[in-house]
């Protein structure tokens, strides 16, 4: 009899929430000998990408790349617009707002914050509240992320911006849209945010390596009175570069240009953003409607339970007593999916894992045979393990995807 590990055999197939599939196309496009950094064709490449990270990010700020990852851009993000001392709002919905959080309280900023716990989307009308009580304006700037990776909420920022105009407060919005630019509807100049923060890693299609920052006007102005930005993360050079290596305050990351540029002309050029979003929403629907299969015979459920407030990248599912590691072993050595691990919804310390937790990244290069196959992949796992839960899950996911 044919032993069930040997079933692991061709592709692995990863379907954590970033780094996320790396298109062959992009894997092709880096492979090749070293470019010159002086002049040409890199710098012409360059600049093209610049303009098409505009248009995911549906603004005229001014991109910025970093040789980091999310981290970095939240580091750059702050010390570009604040001053030793200064204060902020945070507005936390799980956990990586909270990191974000802990990074400005490092860097010598006072934190006021909110938590909205780890189930439910930030809720407008207390940020309003919050702000009005700001009689004084001390508050520099609101954080908070749009899609937080560990729970799979999604925040409504333009009902953020709403809050904020309503309190008839000056204060910044930055958002960290690392986990969900190009998957979730984001509008930077429409809903009023000042500083956006993303990766390379996930919904761009790009190995991880680079750091994002898009910069608005009046975080631009920002600059002039904040006292923490170093040398290397100085934004204000890379913004106005007279020479290519100002960008990057020294050698271009090349080979990730190259790979930013295909990813670029795949996800802008080819899909369009609209239909790039719509394609992650319809794939969030299905497997939100097969996780509710599930939980119509044991214990699955959607961490997240408004509809509206579920992100198109990533979905967060709790197993109640069920251990999920055992579920994600068995889909990784025996069926060669691996599945993200449950990070801790509250505690922003690296590596705080949540028992009960698993997620499902559908984010990026994605297609309905990717998809299906992960859900299905599930539940083989399940049945193999002898886990109880409902079914019709494929049936679910597969009509909510043939009916677009």
């Amino acid at each position: 009899m044919t032993s069930a590990r040997t079933l692991a055999r061709g592709r692995h197939f990863l379907s954590i929430p970033g780094p996320s599939v790396i298109p062959d196309r992009v894997l092709a496009a880096m492979h090749k000998p070293a470019p010159n950094i002086y002049e040409g064709a890199l710098i012409e490449r360059t600049l093209a990408v610049i303009e098409r990270l505009k248009a995911v990010a549906r603004t005229r700020g001014h991109p910025v790349i970093y040789i980091a990852n999310g981290h970095g851009a939240w580091e750059a993000a702050l010390t570009n617009t604040l001053a030793r001392g200064d204060r902020v709002l945070v507005l936390a919905t799980g956990r990586f707002a909270k990191g974000w959080a802990e990074m400005a309280r490092a860097l010598g900023v006072q934190v006021d914050m909110i938590d909205f716990g780890p189930r439910a989307p930030v809720d407008p009308d207390r940020v309003e509240a919050a702000l009005r009580g700001d009689v004084g304006h001390a508050l520099r700037a609101v954080l908070l992320v749009q899609t937080d990776t560990a729970s799979s909420v999604l925040n409504d920022i333009a009902a953020v911006r709403a809050a904020m105009d309503a309190a008839g407060h000056p204060a910044l919005l930055m958002v960290d849209c690392i986990a969900c630019l190009a998957c979730d509807v984001f509008e930077m100049d429409a809903w009023g945010v000042d500083v956006t923060v993303a990766g390379s890693q996930k919904g761009l299609m790009t190995p991880p390596g680079l750091g994002l920052v898009f910069v608005g006007d009046r975080a631009l102005a920002a600059r002039a009175r904040a006292d923490l930005a170093t040398p290397y993360w100085d934004w204000a050079p890379r913004v106005a570069a007279e020479a290519y290596y100002q960008r990057f305050c020294g050698t271009a990351p090349t080979h990730h240009i190259f790979a930013l540029d295909e990813a670029l002309t795949m996800l802008v050029e080819e899909e369009g953003m609209e239909a790039a979003w719509a394609r992650h929403r319809l794939f969030a629907r299905a497997v939100h409607a097969a996780v509710e299969a599930w939980g119509q015979g044991g214990p699955w459920t959607l961490n997240i339970p408004d509809p509206a407030s579920r992100s198109a990248a990533v979905t967060s599912v709790r197993t109640g007593e069920i251990d999920a590691d055992a579920l994600r072993r068995y889909c990784e050595v025996d069926l060669g999916l691996t599945l993200g691990i449950g990070l801790s919804l509250d505690a922003p310390a690296a590596g705080a894992r949540e028992a009960g937790l698993f997620r499902i990244g559908h984010m990026g290069h994605l297609n309905p045979p990717m998809l299906l196959g992960t859900l299905g992949a599930i539940e083989t796992a399940m049945a193999a393990l002898r886990l109880p839960h409902g079914q019709g899950a494929l049936d679910a996911a597969a009509g909510i995807i043939a009916a677009g």
